[in-house]
């Protein structure tokens, strides 16, 4: 039998463990331990919190996952969120009452995506067309989509004034809720996208290697920038189910944290924040295990001053391992 090292490199890179996978396993580790630590985590309703409250945060990691992938970064994401939450529910409010429900929602809709692509489109120009690095640019417009944000709701909270927020926002099929199933759905086409695409394979490849990627024709800034257009429309759309939800959004404190809940899952997922690597099964795993652990540190009657040290003890470790998986071919 030939030794590993003797194999061909398609080969080799086949039978080597996905990333994916070890987050999968270590989510199914986490919840095992979790489940035999604590009675009140097994409930299913509270199962089934869990995975309510990730998926507005997981929504948005997907689209950071293109992002990180492509060899970005953006730290604006908590902010566009409520941004596009604010302009979504601000348009709605606009409209006159004698307008119908659906009209009202729909272009309530309109305004928040149009709001996310504006900004993901900000973002993606700043990076490629302007070259400024991109933890700069967003770091940027990180501060300008919030204090947009709070200037538009005079720093408060705006109800949803429309009934079909809370029934989209806030309904279920078959008892799932409709933020899982989007993310779900979202999850199994994003991840198809990026593995059986050419803009998924390009995105894969200018990650890799830049320079590799403009010889081989590849318009780096074309990609990226669509990276950052699809982060925008995925901010927006999870502020919609956000705001259905809680039937209203708040300037101040809507997506607070958002981007280091997003970056998190991303790195958690098995992706390489030098990009090239990266799956959004691998992300949605991370998520799922970003929701675990504030619930079970919940249960468990953990400070919630001390829960960030967890958080981050959880980001700190999941480097460390993939920088080990990296040395070991």
């Amino acid at each position: 039998m030939p030794r590993p090292g003797s194999l061909p490199p398609a080969l080799r890179r086949a039978l080597r463990p996905s990333p994916a996978g070890g987050a999968w396993l270590a989510l199914a580790i986490l919840l095992a331990v979790c489940a035999l630590t604590s009675a009140p985590f097994r409930n299913p309703q509270n199962l089934l919190n869990i995975v309510r409250q990730s998926s507005y945060s997981g929504i948005v990691a997907l689209g950071m996952t293109f992002v990180i992938v492509a060899g970005g970064i953006d730290l604006s994401v908590g902010s566009l969120f409520a941004f596009s939450g604010v302009c979504a529910l601000l348009a709605n409010a606009a409209l006159p009452a004698s307008w119908p429900s659906a009209a009202s929602f729909a272009v309530a809709c309109a305004a928040g995506l149009a709001a996310g692509l504006a900004g993901g489109a900000l973002n993606g120009a700043l990076v490629t067309l302007g070259r400024i690095p991109p933890f700069i640019a967003t770091l940027g417009t990180y501060s300008i989509f919030r204090s947009l944000s709070l200037y538009l709701a005079d720093s408060g909270t705006i109800p949803a004034g429309n009934p079909l927020f809370g029934r989209i926002g806030g309904g279920a099929v078959l008892g799932v809720p409709a933020p899982v199933l989007a993310l779900l759905a979202l999850t199994a086409l994003l991840d198809a996208a990026l593995a059986l695409t050419p803009l998924g394979r390009h995105t894969l490849a200018t990650g890799a290697s830049e320079r590799v990627a403009r010889f081989s024709g590849i318009r780096v800034g074309r990609v990226r920038f669509l990276g950052y257009l699809l982060a925008g429309a995925l901010c927006a759309l999870s502020a919609l189910l956000f705001a259905g939800r809680l039937e209203s959004i708040s300037s101040s404190n809507a997506g607070m944290l958002y981007e280091l809940d997003a970056i998190a899952a991303v790195i958690i997922g098995g992706a390489s924040m030098s990009g090239g690597r990266g799956t959004l099964r691998g992300t949605l795993a991370g998520a799922l295990v970003l929701g675990i652990v504030s619930n079970i540190l919940d249960l468990w009657g953990v400070a919630v001053s001390l829960q960030g040290c967890v958080k981050g003890l959880v980001i700190v470790v999941s480097v460390l391992v993939q920088r080990k998986g990296k040395s070991n071919p």
